[in-house]
């Protein structure tokens, strides 16, 4: 991921990733972890949902910890999938900055090594057995509507829709849409009124149900 351009990041308190880009820390200050569980796995069924092959979309993949987290509950629950993880991401972090970042969390401490020494090696591809991750990178206004991802289950996580609105338009929102199965859900921490409502002309159901930590509210949706 060298020739990307790079994550420009400040360290608060020395372990939580802070973009300067768009002034918005990269996981939860309450707890990033418990937050990727309740809003991207339990916001998406997962992983019960999982019971053969599954394919899970992912707008910013950011230090990694949503792909781990979801690997790590894989395990725990015995599924075997597999999964094919394809994750956008415009601005990634070196494979230092998400050894530093991921050190937060010790739930991941067994995987996290062979994620970082995967991405160390290069390539989009990185193939752990039951869970596969694709990191596309580049503008995903630009990278989405190219791919032949068709999704199961999407976390959207981009940075805040106040400080990166380019990652919450309608236009991209529809792009999820038509990259999204029949059945399929999305799940992300905002309850933005024009997210929502860009989801919901893209075809999807839309539940506003309750946040995690201090955000009060969140989005769940599901294709129709």
């Amino acid at each position: 991921m060298n020739d990307q351009q790079q994550a420009q990041l400040e360290w608060r308190d020395g372990k939580i990733p802070i973009s300067t880009q768009f002034d918005d820390p990269y996981f939860s200050l309450d707890n990033g972890l418990a937050e990727t569980r309740y809003v991207f796995l339990e916001g998406n069924d997962l992983p019960k949902r999982i019971t053969g092959p599954f394919a899970v979309g992912e707008l910013g993949f950011g230090t990694g910890l949503n792909f781990l987290t979801l690997w790590k509950v894989m395990n725990d629950h015995g599924c075997t999938g597999p999964v094919t993880f394809t994750t956008f991401e415009a601005f990634p972090m070196s494979a230092e900055e998400m050894r530093k970042a991921l050190d937060a969390f010790p739930e991941v401490a067994e995987l996290a090594p062979l994620l970082i020494a995967s991405i160390e090696k290069g390539g989009q591809v990185h193939d752990f057995g039951i869970i596969r991750l694709d990191i596309v990178l580049g503008d995903v206004r630009e990278t989405l509507p190219k791919s032949d991802l068709a999704a199961d289950a999407w976390f959207l996580d981009g940075f805040s829709p106040a400080k990166n609105p380019e990652m919450w338009g309608a236009d991209l929102m529809a792009e999820v849409g038509r990259h999204t199965k029949t059945g399929g859900t999305a799940a992300t921490y905002t309850a933005a009124g024009h997210v929502r409502r860009s989801l919901e002309e893209a075809g999807f159901e839309v539940e506003r149900t309750a946040g995690f930590g201090r955000k009060r509210h969140m989005t769940r949706a599901r294709k129709l």
